[in-house]
């Protein structure tokens, strides 16, 4: 950008001197000022509007030049624009991590200021007071700082700053950005932070002062700044970024799918664009570039480059632009802010529990003594600088109150800051140190019942590199290690998670043992019991069906892991409604069970569920009388609030609507659901089921609003629980549909004297 170059260095440096140095600035700018200038109005002498439009003609602060459209920042550009074109003037702060467009965003704002005739003036912030005080007196100048002021300054009467300022909270319609302010505390004076608005970034001037920067505290910018934190684009606007810099290289929806991959980062999105059309590049498509950044991520979005250490070009590039920021903390004191976004980057790109970062985790991996107190303060300076995130955990009350606390990266920073391991720090003795808290969470959590259930949620994603790590002598003990986490995650009704590791420990056990040994097996049918979770039931039926054959031929058919199979296998066939198979099936092992095991075994209490089968198959008294006997059964052997008595409850209650014993089966259902909340809260999925029967017996004793008020509440559950998607998902929102219908037919059947009056 063009600068005014009149100035030597050492005319510059003169300014940082005090009362003397600002004497020469002023007379340096006075004889500055362009001759051509029309004459300014006196301070405080109203707008001057057609004088303030010729002042952002001036060509030194010109904004730079938007050749694309901004995407996917609609409401923000619409804030600013108001805030612009508004009396009141003010400050206003638009910040986030590096790459995310604040220059882009700010840039465009301007330009649509200076078409409303504001007079836009731009400074880049380069490190140096001196020189920001130098733009913003000669800014003041070109909205008409008289020179009686500047002599003020000269001669000690008044300090530059408040001249300058005093003249800019003097005229209207004009608009000043400051670009990339990353280190405010220079803004002076001394170390205050901007914030105390005695420097020279203040609210109080009549026009609006628009700063960007990677700061996002509220404390650095004060109490009267408005903040514009920007987060990354969603798919469908990185997807149109991706396109507007090259329409040939695929559809919408693949560019949206590339935009998702590149986590909607602008500025890696523009490095893909840039790439894609180039003629000479090897990827010319946007399916094509995202399935190579699977191996060649490094050389496509994490490329250094030669020049980086100029900061101009750093912030240009992904792999550099997040290092400026890192530089910036450990200047500032926060020497351990880059190797714990390195140790974070070494796990998954998935939430992180907080209580997994320890000093002494850091201290293991840096080898250096580390106290909580520099734990906490370098988390805060990588937070305060957008490359953590620390999702808000639900309010005390909110049925949440098991949520934990987490840190979370942006997938781009995960996987550029994993690039490079920070100088001093060795990546074996990362993982090392790794893997021994890992370990040791792993086990606490386990240890801890329901409490450590969302805890193990958050620990899945970052547990198969622990298996796969795990040296030969010590497989076992870390493999029985996740399968027990998986066993709580099963117990938390955590299906996706529980899926994950399930599959890892298989995946291990057939890598390390082979896919015959026993061990294998049975986490082939513990497989099968996540995958019905989630209701892949075909998926579930094969791999079931298949481990029972294998079960046979290994342990027999009377083998009580040989009846667990089998009976698993019948309760997919049941999902899948093939009820009289299943109907057969659960027969034969009901009996084997009391057989093998004994009437009152929890397995062959479980495989009673013989008596959903019959319900299907219309046998609805047998059903009933099968259900009352399993539940008084189920509550002398297992107590009456263990999970399995309470799906005994919940299932007879079922049984009394097939029956047509409605009234039975709400009472039953209101207190089952009290106790699913009670014991395993209120939002695991057996809760919501509990829920959603609860609501279809309302239905069906004609309480459809009561019924209506229950399932909205319960899809707002399973949508946050389970996922848009999920099977059970849709069949609550279908519910809800059907209960709202019911309402609206009940409304319109009422006389016209009966409706209530709005």
């Amino acid at each position: 950008m063009a600068r005014i170059g009149l100035e030597t260095a050492d005319q510059l440096s003169s300014v940082i001197g005090g009362t003397v140095g600002l004497l020469g600035l002023a007379v340096s700018l006075i004889a500055l000022r362009s001759p051509a200038q029309a004459t300014p109005p006196a301070a405080g002498g109203g707008t001057g509007t057609d004088w303030v439009r010729a002042a952002a003609a001036h060509p030194s602060y010109r904004a730079p030049a938007i050749q694309t459209p901004v995407r996917g920042r609609d409401s923000e550009l619409a804030g600013l624009q108001g805030l612009a074109a508004g009396r009141d003037g003010g400050l206003v702060v638009v910040c986030g991590t590096g790459g995310l467009g604040k220059t882009t965003l700010a840039a465009q704002a301007a330009q649509q200021a200076e078409t409303q005739g504001r007079a836009v003036f731009w400074v880049r912030w380069q490190d140096d007071t001196a020189r920001l005080a130098h733009d913003l007196t000669r800014i003041a100048q070109e909205l008409g700082l008289p020179e009686t002021r500047l002599h003020d300054a000269q001669s000690g009467r008044a300090a530059l700053v408040d001249v300058v300022w005093e003249q800019l909270a003097a005229v209207r319609g004009w608009m000043i950005v400051i670009d990339n302010v990353d280190t405010p505390r220079k803004l002076g004076p001394g170390n205050e932070p901007p914030g105390t608005y005695r420097g020279w970034v203040r609210p109080n001037g009549a026009g609006l002062l628009l700063v960007t920067t990677r700061d996002t505290a509220p404390i650095t910018w004060g109490p009267r700044a408005r903040l514009v934190p920007l987060e990354s684009l969603d798919a469908s606007p990185s997807g149109a970024v991706l396109r507007d810099a090259a329409p040939a290289a695929g559809t919408a929806e693949e560019a949206a799918g590339l935009g998702e991959r590149l986590g909607g980062l602008p500025l890696a999105l523009d490095t893909a664009g840039r790439y894609l059309a180039n003629p000479t590049s090897r990827f010319r498509t946007f399916t094509a570039y995202r399935h190579a950044l699977a191996t060649e991520f490094g050389d496509l979005v994490g490329a250094g480059h030669p020049q980086a250490a100029d900061p101009e070009i750093a912030r240009t590039v992904v792999r550099h632009t997040f290092d400026l920021s890192l530089t910036q903390l450990h200047n500032d004191g926060y020497t351990l802010a880059r190797p714990a976004l390195f140790l974070l980057a070494l796990l998954a790109s998935a939430p992180v529990p907080r209580a997994f970062l320890t000093p002494g985790l850091l201290s293991d991996a840096t080898r250096q003594r580390v106290s909580a107190a520099e734990l906490d303060a370098a988390l805060a300076a990588l937070h305060q600088y957008g490359l953590i995130n620390t999702p808000a955990t639900p309010p005390a009350g909110s049925g949440e109150g098991l949520a934990v606390g987490q840190v979370v990266l942006h997938p781009l920073v995960h996987d550029v800051i994993a690039l490079t391991a920070p100088q001093g720090t060795d990546r074996a003795t990362c993982h090392t140190a790794l893997d021994t808290r890992l370990t040791q969470i792993v086990r606490d959590t386990t240890g801890a019942g329901r409490a450590g259930w969302p805890t193990a949620r958050l620990l899945a994603p970052h547990l198969p590199p622990l298996l796969h790590r795990a040296p030969s002598t010590g497989f076992i003990t870390t493999r029985n290690l996740l399968t027990d986490l998986a066993n709580t995650l099963h117990n938390a009704g955590a299906a996706a998670e529980h899926h994950l590791l399930r599959q890892c420990v298989l995946n291990a056990e057939i890598h390390r043992l082979g896919p015959d040994h026993l061990d294998a097996l049975i986490s082939r049918s513990n497989l099968g019991i996540a995958l019905h979770e989630l209701r892949r039931n075909q998926e579930a039926a094969d791999l079931r069906q298949q481990v029972l054959t294998d079960f046979e031929r290994v342990l027999g058919r009377n083998h009580p892991r040989t009846l667990i199979s089998r009976n698993n296998l019948a309760a997919t066939l049941a999902a899948l409604g093939r009820h009289q198979e299943a109907a057969d099936i659960h027969r034969q092992v009901l009996t084997d069970f009391e057989r093998v095991l004994g009437p009152d075994h929890p397995d062959t209490l479980t495989s009673r569920n013989l008596a959903a089968t019959l319900a299907w198959l219309g046998h609805h008294q047998e059903a009933v009388e099968l259900q009352q006997q399993v539940l008084t059964d189920r509550e002398r052997v297992l107590g009456s609030d263990h999970p399995d008595t309470l799906i005994s409850c919940n299932n007879l209650g079922i049984a009394f609507n097939d029956l047509g014993r409605h009234q039975e089966a709400v009472e039953l259902q209101q207190q089952v659901l009290t106790d699913f909340e009670r014991v395993l809260g209120p939002n695991h999925p057996r809760t919501l089921t509990s829920r959603n029967n609860l609501g279809l017996t309302l239905q069906k004793l004609g309480h459809h609003q009561e019924a209506a008020d229950l399932f909205q509440q319960n899809l707002t559950d399973f949508e946050r629980v389970l996922g848009p998607e999920h099977p059970d998902t849709l069949t609550s929102r279908n519910n809800l549909a059907a209960a709202q219908a019911a309402v609206a037919r009940t409304q319109r059947r009422r006389l016209p004297w009966q409706r209530s009056r709005r």
